[in-house]
């Protein structure tokens, strides 16, 4: 069965309240990642990766944050499925069969990491985590580079100073190019924090077109955002809440989409805008792919796909099970993190930002 997500059409056509902006519309591809059993020949985030057998796995050998959390990510993925499963069925075992088997198989793996002894694993390379995989087939927005048709993305699952994030990698390849597949690539024994284990997801890409955040406008142009007289005369109905700021009906509404996508505007907020420039050949890079941490919030929610109108306007879901959340992701807590890459040369050094 074929993922579809369709995003609802914005409340008004910016270029026809805003003509200055349209000049600035931007493509981008929101890929709405779903979970899902991916295989290795499709597109997915946090899922296996069309990976050659005699290719070395990535691994990080930065030096590592310690947050104290202590949980590989077979367990992090099995007490979600616990959960879940408890939450449709509270009557039901704390432990299945399959999942003691499985818990039993994790200890064991690290019983034997113990009596190896030091160096522990964090503090050796680590292998990175898959984050997203994507054919140019389902995201033509992707750009690569020579006969690549190929993005893979990954992740150290530890923080790294001085930014306390993931430490990141990118691949650009041909997938014909690929006989024998890695099956099973190694993992990290521990991950630094649970939110940098993906849950696997199929995703189902959409193209949609975006303007740039507030904090992007030269200010004349932002001047005539906050201009609510020039939404009225438009015959835009801008809630009450927003009728001192109309920058952040802009914002939530009509400028950049949230979640998970390729190219697009940047979602600023953490910080202002802050251009990034190749380190090979100084070209001001671009957004390549955002990795975000929920697909709407309160000031997003109208982005929500009609698919999942009615799980967005629910309230009281529990932690974990949030419909907005559906890669179990966390950057920052609640922040996107952007990989950026070198428009003249998709293999020049990428950079990524946190906001």
């Amino acid at each position: 069965m074929v993922l579809v997500r369709t995003t609802p059409p914005r409340p008004v056509e910016v270029s026809a309240v805003l003509p200055e902006l349209a000049p600035l519309a931007r493509p981008a591809i929101r890929l709405h990642p779903r979970p899902g059993s991916p295989s290795p020949e499709e597109s997915s985030v946090g899922g296996p990766l069309l990976w050659p057998l005699e290719e070395p796995w990535p691994h990080c050998e930065g030096a590592h944050l310690d947050s104290g959390f202590r949980q590989s990510p077979t367990e992090v993925r099995l007490e979600r499925r616990r959960l879940a499963r408890l939450h449709r069925d509270p009557h039901g075992p704390s432990f299945t069969p399959e999942e003691e088997a499985l818990r039993d198989q994790d200890a064991a793996r690290f019983e034997k990491r113990l009596d190896a002894g030091p160096p522990w694993p964090e503090e050796c390379p680590v292998p990175m985590l898959p984050v997203a995989q994507l054919y140019l087939r389902d995201v033509p927005l992707l750009r690569p580079p020579g006969q690549a048709d190929l993005l893979q993305v990954l992740w150290c699952p530890y923080e790294h100073e001085p930014d306390w994030k993931p430490a990141t990698a990118v691949f650009w390849r041909s997938a014909a190019s690929v006989s024998d597949v890695l099956a099973t690539p190694p993992e990290p024994y521990e991950a630094n924090y649970p939110g940098y284990v993906p849950e696997p997801c199929l995703v189902a890409p959409e193209a949609v077109t975006e303007y740039p955040d507030s904090l992007d406008l030269s200010p004349e142009t932002l001047l005539a955002v906050g201009d609510l007289s020039r939404w009225q005369a438009a015959g835009v109905d801008v809630d009450s809440e927003y009728e001192e700021y109309p920058e952040g009906f802009y914002d939530g509404n009509l400028a950049a989409s949230p979640g998970w996508k390729v190219g697009g505007w940047p979602p600023w907020g953490r910080t202002d805008p802050v251009p990034r420039h190749c380190t090979v050949c100084d070209a001001r890079m671009v957004p390549l792919l955002t990795i975000a941490s929920f697909e709407w919030d309160a000031a997003t929610r109208g982005w929500a796909p009609y698919e999942d109108r009615e799980a967005a306007h629910a309230d009281g879901h529990r932690a974990g099970l949030n419909p907005a959340q559906p890669t179990k992701v966390e950057v920052g807590g609640t922040d996107n993190m952007q990989i950026y890459v070198c428009p003249t040369s998709p293999e020049h050094p990428h950079t990524d930002l946190i906001q």
